[in-house]
């Protein structure tokens, strides 16, 4: 897949993603979010919790589900850009989870999300 087009499925599984989450009462405070080379997808608020989101969007079955690309790396860079967005607002300490948002977006049905709260933790 090019580069853009990669790029607009991303953007539309994060479009997605936002629009998933408000209708279940989440609040979103963020949207790609950078620290260095590290990268938040969404940063959202729900039940006391700032939540820190990775949203991942296949438009196909070629590669597996979508959740299952999350790798090690990817979740210690998401660990480090929470950290610094943490850090920034002066809310270390805080309550946090991390969630998946894991869509399938065939173009031929309407999508499928999975929300997998709490999908990782914090490790140091």
């Amino acid at each position: 897949m090019p580069s853009s087009e990669k790029q607009n499925t991303g953007r539309k599984g994060e479009e997605l993603a936002v629009a998933y989450l408000e209708s279940k009462g989440y609040t979103i405070l963020e949207r790609n979010y950078f620290f260095e080379r590290s990268e938040v997808d969404l940063v959202a608020y729900e039940g006391q919790k700032i939540i820190f989101v990775e949203v991942k969007t296949r438009t196909g079955d070629g590669y597996g589900a979508p959740e299952d690309s999350i790798t090690d790396q990817k979740r210690r860079n998401i660990f480090k850009a929470s950290e610094a967005w943490l850090y920034e607002r002066k809310m270390d300490g805080a309550p946090v989870r991390f969630d998946v948002i894991s869509i399938r977006d065939t173009k031929q049905s309407a999508p499928d999300i999975k929300h997998f709260e709490g999908a990782f933790w914090y490790q140091d």
